[in-house]
């Protein structure tokens, strides 16, 4: 690479690590040292040994993540002094392969730091309805199930579809996928809500400008040690056949499963497989997950009425506008982040919408 080349990409590492220092809060951090270290020494200590060993693993975290941050920034320092100074070749080569190291080792401390609640490691379940506008909102979730898979190709993550219900005439009616990954639902989580597009219809003979809306539902998929219990009388089970593509059996027999879980009035249709049986279990899956993301929105819901704050970040709001014309823009409505690489967006270059997100969250702004 070139000087300028390098020279971008060492400010771009420096402006990362700037974030990074913020987002670590490192007074506050050596605060709570202080105060775990002050607690360990007490004599009874490990009196209660599940709150000690609570109290060590933070200890232990908060430790490794100051060493770690320490040791990129000095590894980072260093390089950047060299690199402002005369270079000939087998130097800038140098400072080129250590910048690849430090760059892929801030990479994996930020995916750490941000993505470090307690489900962000979990597989999701996500799901995308057109919201009214007909044919327009159906093209619309077509085009936003696509800008998903490729993002889901670009993750390596794996993407499985549970349920698919086509438009009449173009797009998609509704789409249930599970997309397996580390930390799926930590990078996921920022697309819930409702995506709002403008453009020019192209079903409009007229061709005036539509506004369109799809709704993007995501929960975690839930490992076997979380309990969430479903009562056999709070469910109502239809099977009906299979409307999307596959072999002759699945579109003729009753092989489609829809569960009502009647207390919420939440509805999960399932029909990839083949069987019956295994579509309703995929289907209790898909409703534990559910059920589940129901219960930590309402606990955030909670939070934020005690603190006092508005939702301006809650499933159901608008999030993000994507404007094709007059002009081309992607705006997220939480963050402020935008750009204008609208092809990039829907070619699932997502990463950037989402980690401003994960910093907005986490620490109100690291900018």
């Amino acid at each position: 690479m070139d000087r300028y080349e390098l020279y971008k990409i060492i400010e771009d590492t420096k402006s990362r690590i700037n974030d990074l220092k913020k987002a670590l809060n490192l007074e506050k951090l050596n605060k709570r040292l202080l105060e775990l270290n002050n607690i360990m020494q007490e004599s009874n200590f490990w009196d209660n040994s599940n709150h000690a060993r609570l109290i060590t693993k933070e200890h232990n975290e908060l430790t490794s993540n100051k060493e770690t941050f320490i040791k990129l920034n000095n590894n980072f320092n260093d390089l950047e002094l060299l690199s402002s100074e005369s270079l000939d070749n087998d130097t800038q080569k140098l400072i080129e392969e250590e910048l690849i190291n430090i760059t892929k080792e801030l990479s994996e401390f930020e995916i750490k730091i941000l993505l470090n609640e307690e489900y962000d490691d979990s597989n999701i379940i996500l799901e995308l309805h057109p919201g009214a506008g007909g044919t327009e909102s159906m093209d619309w979730c077509g085009m936003l199930l696509r800008m998903y898979e490729r993002y889901t190709a670009r993750k390596n993550f794996k993407l499985e579809v549970l349920n698919y219900i086509p438009g009449e005439e173009a797009g998609v009616k509704s789409v249930t996928l599970k997309i397996s990954g580390p930390y799926a639902y930590g990078y996921f989580k920022s697309e819930r809500g409702v995506h709002r597009l403008v453009r020019i219809s192209p079903f409009d003979s007229n061709k005036r400008r539509h506004t369109s809306f799809v709704s993007c539902d995501i929960a975690p998929e839930l490992s076997d040690n979380i309990n969430i219990e479903i009562r056999d009388e709070d469910i109502r089970v239809d099977t009906y056949q299979s409307s999307g593509p596959g072999g002759q059996s699945v579109n003729t027999t009753y092989s489609a499963v829809r569960i009502t879980h009647l207390p919420t009035n939440i509805v999960v249709s399932i029909q990839n497989e083949r069987s019956q049986i295994k579509n309703k279990e995929a289907a209790l899956t898909v409703l534990r997950s559910k059920l589940f993301q129901l219960e930590l929105e309402k606990k955030e819901a909670k939070l934020k009425e005690i603190k006092g704050e508005k939702g301006d970040i809650a499933w159901g709001n608008q999030i993000r506008s994507y404007v094709f014309q007059p002009y081309q823009m992607v705006k997220d409505h939480r963050t402020n982040y935008e750009t204008s690489n609208l092809t990039g967006v829907m070619d699932g270059d997502l990463d950037q919408f989402i980690n401003a997100y994960l910093k907005e969250i986490k620490h109100g702004s690291w900018k």
